[in-house]
């Protein structure tokens, strides 16, 4: 009897320590959440076009409250934010002018940039509007472009960053592949076009991360967390073409922001 007492007290003691140091470690999260200066650059996957709920004070920009940024810093309630990603946003865009806010006290700095300096819409306009053969030559121009130019672009906006918040933890944030191969469209692309811009897309990441990684950067890739999302999946977190705003046409939902970026962000902030 006494020695089912002695155990019951010793695990009613292993277990109080537990909570404790289990509840002593999430107020530690909290705290160091908390204490985050944060800036959120990039183009519209950043700023969160596709997910509604823009802040009219953007204007063009179309930054979302559903955009990833936003909803990391609503749940991490960090110590300040500034939020200067831009619809339409090339590298010459960032350095130009976003990165205002950034200074040797920012711990956080996130990012998407290069699709649009790789002429992503005009891809995907000559893919939906004109014949596959000049569908995969823009594609080959685009993939040459990655190639030759975009990483000089890219070193200079991260060059940048890294002079103006020396301090900061960068989380390069990748694109998503836009189809499901096999999947159930209707119309619209060919299988073989839309293999060709999966794999763009992933010639465009791997093209990045290398970038990134020369930088000390961490990379966030969303393809694992849009996977069974994509266009053409019956699931998809992704606008197809939308002639009533094509704008919004191949971005992510607010899903996708939810779903897709801000897993992907909170688990390499």
């Amino acid at each position: 009897m006494k020695m089912s007492r002695l155990v019951a007290f010793s695990s009613s003691l292993l277990l109080g320590t537990l909570l404790a140091l289990t509840g002593a470690s999430v107020a530690q999260a909290q705290e160091s959440a908390q204490s985050v200066d944060y800036v959120a650059l990039g183009d519209s996957y950043s700023s969160g076009v596709g997910a509604g709920s823009y802040d009219s004070a953007s204007g063009d920009c179309k930054r979302s409250t559903r955009a990833f940024p936003a909803l990391w810093k609503a749940a991490n309630n960090p110590a300040s934010f500034a939020f200067t990603a831009c619809s339409g946003a090339r590298t010459g865009d960032v350095t130009a002018g976003q990165l205002g806010p950034l200074n040797s006290a920012t711990d956080l700095v996130s990012i998407s940039v290069g699709g649009n300096d790789a002429g992503f819409a005009d891809v995907m306009t000559t893919c939906v509007l004109q014949s596959e053969a000049t569908c995969l030559s823009r594609i080959t121009t685009a993939r040459a472009y990655v190639d030759s130019t975009l990483p000089g672009k890219l070193d200079s906006v991260y060059a940048a960053i890294s002079a103006k918040a020396p301090s900061a933890h960068v989380v390069v944030l990748g694109y998503p592949r836009f189809y499901k191969l096999g999947g159930s469209c209707i119309a619209g692309l060919s299988e073989k076009e839309r293999a060709a811009i999966n794999g763009a897309a992933d010639y465009l990441n791997a093209a990045t991360a290398k970038r990134a990684a020369d930088h000390g950067f961490t990379f966030g890739d969303v393809t694992p967390t849009f996977t069974g999302h994509e266009i053409c999946s019956g699931s998809a977190w992704l606008h197809s073409v939308n002639w009533l705003n094509i704008g919004e046409s191949y971005h992510p939902t607010a899903a996708g922001q939810s779903g897709g970026y801000l897993p992907v962000l909170s688990s390499k902030a």
